[in-house]
């Protein structure tokens, strides 16, 4: 029993080149198959995932069903992961090739031809996730695009946003200076 647990049955270099190769597709296809994310999966996306998992499996264990051959493969791909990471954030160049670039969907209250037809998105996504960031929709919005990561910096026109707690203070300051003016002015009246 623990021979079995142990004992890796295809060698420790070939695990790893598989790990990394899988890896490396993995990447390539999410790439190619573009930011579709809105800070979220939805549940076609997660059926795929799930699935692609199951059919990537046997790619990178091979004939392995060891406890220490899983190890293996868990270990190369979180260091592998751990290294493009750091590797995307020392490199803006890399982050661009590897993840790309942002993608403007609403300029100045409408939407920019062609964009969600690109992204995949219906416009019912996009006005979800900018009612989740306090806009009421696309006719308020100033700029919104969809970064490579799949999340969507939303930019409301002014007179869309929010009064900020420094707005009210402000705005209060204001007000008790009218207050006095007005109160100096009646004292300057009275006889």
């Amino acid at each position: 029993m623990w021979h079995d647990l142990m004992a890796v049955q295809i060698p420790i270099v070939e695990k790893v080149l598989r790990t990394i190769a899988v890896y490396a597709l993995i990447l390539i296809l999410f790439r190619l198959a573009g930011k579709r994310g809105l800070a979220g999966l939805n549940t076609f996306d997660m059926v795929v995932v799930f699935l692609l998992s199951n059919v990537v499996q046997n790619a990178i264990i091979g004939n392995d069903n060891s406890l220490l051959g899983g190890v293996i493969g868990a270990v190369t791909l979180v260091a592998v992961n751990s290294g493009v990471t750091r590797w995307l954030a020392r490199d803006p160049r890399a982050a661009r090739f590897l993840e790309g670039t942002a993608t403007t969907v609403v300029r100045d209250g409408k939407l920019v031809p062609g964009a969600l037809h690109d992204l995949a998105l219906r416009p019912s996504e996009l006005e979800h996730a900018i009612r989740l960031q306090n806009g009421d929709n696309v006719s308020g919005v100033a700029r919104a695009r969809l970064e490579p990561d799949g999340q969507l910096l939303v930019t409301l026109k002014g007179s869309e946003q929010s009064a900020t707690r420094g707005d009210l203070e402000e705005l209060r300051e204001r007000l008790a200076a009218i207050e006095r003016l007005l109160a100096e002015i009646a004292a300057d009246r009275r006889p």
